[in-house]
């Protein structure tokens, strides 16, 4: 070959580069055709090696964290002020869930593993493995039937499916949607839940969203079949509301997931009526949006999102009116001191006006950036759960009343603890006797091992 033709065919290469580098670069910048594809599978390659290259549950998933203290088990218990009753809670550890009685004895373990109940995840891909699936929220019924929310660690979507046990842990009905984060019965004894699923819709108003995005859906689902009775999209109802900016304003890192809806609470006619935004409309649902920082009412049959403020919180879990008509709210992040970061704020609606608080202290810090839960008891208590620290507690006037800490450990100094997740106290009264004779049976009994 010529120095000419080498020449020639060198530049006539460059060129070809560089026009390949424009055209790349316009098609990423403007993200037309193909930029989709070519994105879709940068994603999908993405989720894999993060997937495959997972080695270590204790240091490379969020199900568990460093062990704070030794400590396992109930370390404080006020019998004159806390409220008395089983404590139901999930642990990061595995899909079960354990009640507890006020000495933190375990009295009833309902268990179920997601490849017993399905082989692929939701979206038709093969399941995480077992140890990676956990139940994110669970609610125990009078007789003894169970409620769960399946959650997988390091897959997108996460939400893995949802399922209705009886007291011996057998299948009464399954939902093989993204369920995810939370759940709700009403008085009927429906699930109010939600949903998740990608979506390659655009939105001119939020040019910056990307494609796909993850749509979090309000699900309203039949509580003795589990059939779908509704299914309203979140985004839609944000976007077609007066609140529609709080959407289009999401931080940057957020523009796959732009809402991470974590919450749902149904109001019934009597919290309709305490809660002033709801104006006496029973069947709203309260929300939190984490990524827009919202808390909002939408009403599941029309999808009409009636009500939304966002307040001083941030990373905000578990907004559920109270007696006087406030809200509380697990603020994650909104406290800025060193592993003090988490507060409890009780807000009033109609000024936004925090009227009270509990956010720990140097003996005992309060700490956790992800999940968490907050519940007021009938006697006026907070049951919160502090995910992250793998504990809960019960708080009247700001002191710690009960306290109980997950009793699993791992590791070869057992120095990991699985997160839990929201707690539910059950007064014995309100449990069907067949149910409650079983658990006054074991309340003797030892608990299950607590090492792993």
């Amino acid at each position: 070959m010529k120095n000419s033709d080498r020449i020639g065919f060198t530049v006539f290469f460059v060129a070809i580069v560089f026009i390949a580098f424009v055209a790349g670069a316009f098609m990423v910048l403007t993200r037309t055709f193909p930029y989709p594809l070519f994105n879709d599978a940068h994603k999908a390659a993405g989720a894999l090696i993060q997937q495959t290259t997972l080695s270590d549950l204790y240091t490379q998933s969020d199900l568990w964290r460093d062990a704070r203290r030794d400590d396992r088990g109930v370390t404080v218990h006020d019998a004159g002020r806390a409220y008395p009753g089983f404590t139901l809670y999930t642990s990061g550890d595995g899909s079960y869930a354990s009640l507890v009685d006020m000495d933190g004895r375990e009295v009833h373990r309902w268990q179920l593993p997601y490849s017993q109940v399905w082989d692929q995840s939701p979206v038709g891909r093969a399941p995480r493995p077992d140890d990676r699936i956990y139940w994110r929220k669970a609610r125990v019924l009078p007789n003894g039937d169970l409620v769960t929310i399946f959650i997988a660690n390091n897959d997108t979507p996460w939400g893995y499916g949802m399922v209705k046990l009886d007291a011996d842990s057998q299948v009464i009905w399954r939902y093989h949607a993204s369920t995810h984060h939370d759940l709700d019965i009403t008085p009927e004894g429906d699930v109010v839940t939600l949903t998740h699923e990608f979506t390659d819709q655009a939105v001119p108003a939020f040019a910056k969203l990307e494609r796909p995005w993850l749509d979090d859906f309000l699900v309203v689902l039949d509580g003795d079949t589990g059939e779908e009775r509704s299914k309203v999209s979140l985004a839609q109802a944000f976007m077609d509301s007066p609140y529609a900016d709080l959407f289009y304003a999401v931080p940057s890192f957020a523009t796959a997931d732009p809402l991470h809806t974590n919450s749902v609470q149904f109001l019934t006619p009597e919290l309709a009526g305490r809660f002033a935004p709801a104006q006496g409309q029973a069947g709203q649902v309260l929300l939190s949006f984490r990524h827009p920082g919202a808390v909002a009412l939408v009403d599941p049959d029309s999808g009409t999102m009636n009500w939304a403020i966002k307040g001083p919180w941030l990373g905000q879990h578990y907004p559920r009116v109270n007696r006087a008509g406030h809200f509380t709210l697990f603020d994650n992040l909104g406290h800025f001191e060193k592993d003090n970061r988490t507060r409890v704020l009780e807000v009033d609606p109609t000024d936004q006006r925090i009227v009270a608080r509990y956010t720990g202290d140097a003996a005992h810090p309060f700490d956790s950036g992800l999940r968490g839960a907050v519940e007021e008891l009938p006697n006026g208590n907070w049951l919160i759960t502090e995910s992250d620290g793998g504990r809960l507690l019960e708080v009247a006037d700001g002191e710690i009343v009960w306290e109980f800490v997950n009793p699993v450990r791992a590791g070869d100094r057992d120095q990991y603890i699985p997160v839990v997740s929201a707690a539910q106290r059950v007064a014995p009264e309100d449990l069907d006797p067949a149910f409650r004779s079983k658990l006054e049976t074991r309340s003797e009994k030892s608990p299950s091992s607590t090492s792993r």
